[in-house]
């Protein structure tokens, strides 16, 4: 569907809840199982990107239902105020089972951070993802999990590995580090320090929820960016 015919934001969230789902296919690439969708109401559809519990593959850090930190990623960016998690919405009656519907971003996929970084017009974009990873303690930002969309912006996709409770950040946008935090971001860390978003409660455990108002605290205390530590592997693997 062309830019300028889609339906606005608030359609989109009725559309990928409440739809019906259909599976188009299986997305390449993906460490687990991932389905390109469309979700229906009527004529109009809206595409997604299905990710079902039943095809998470098991991790020895992680519970089952990865999925549910996709959702709670869009609700971290959204109570952020930052707006860099395309919109994603918890399903029980999705085809392969409950999971992530998450509205598929039209993008030129050969762009991705080590790319964007090159210009410097991306780098306020990009600095907001930074300060993201960090407050959703993100084990996993691949260079690909940036997406320059059609509509210009930057997106941040596949957020599936967030939110643990112990220091896990491992990302590819080291290129911030130590610099002061931009003025811009503050009162989002600061909202989130003081009071992150009830919805988290019900993807989250108590503790997960406790330390992502930590991260912000610590954060916003600090002032700047963190530097990768030396006793830590800070890089995910593989890079793109």
């Amino acid at each position: 569907m062309p830019e300028d015919e889609r339906p606005p934001a608030a359609d989109d969230l009725s559309l990928l809840a409440e739809g019906e789902v259909e599976i188009v296919g299986r997305m390449p690439w993906s460490s687990n199982r991932t389905f390109l969708a469309t979700c229906t109401r009527g004529e109009v559809e809206v595409p997604a990107v299905y990710k079902p519990g039943r095809g998470e593959r098991q991790l020895w850090d992680f519970p089952d239902g990865i999925y549910r930190r996709e959702v709670a990623a869009y609700e971290l960016s959204a109570a952020l105020g930052w707006d860099l998690v395309p919109l994603t919405v918890e399903r029980d009656d999705a085809p392969l089972g409950p999971g992530s519907l998450q509205r598929f971003v039209p993008a030129d996929f050969s762009q991705h951070h080590f790319t964007l970084v090159e210009d410097d017009t991306h780098h306020d974009r990009l600095r907001a993802i930074c300060a993201f990873d960090v407050v959703a303690n993100n084990t996993d930002r691949k260079s690909g999990h940036c997406l320059l969309g059609e509509d210009g912006r930057i997106w941040a996709i596949d957020n599936g590995l967030c939110f643990h409770h112990e220091p896990k950040l491992r990302t590819v946008i080291w290129e911030f580090a130590g610099e002061p935090l931009p003025p811009a971001l503050l009162d989002g860390l600061g909202r989130v320090a003081a009071h992150p978003p009830d919805v988290l409660g019900t993807l989250l455990s108590s503790r997960e929820v406790a330390a992502v108002a930590q991260r912000a605290r610590g954060l916003l205390s600090a002032g700047r960016f963190p530097v990768p530590d030396p006793d830590r592997h800070h890089y995910p693997w593989p890079l793109v």
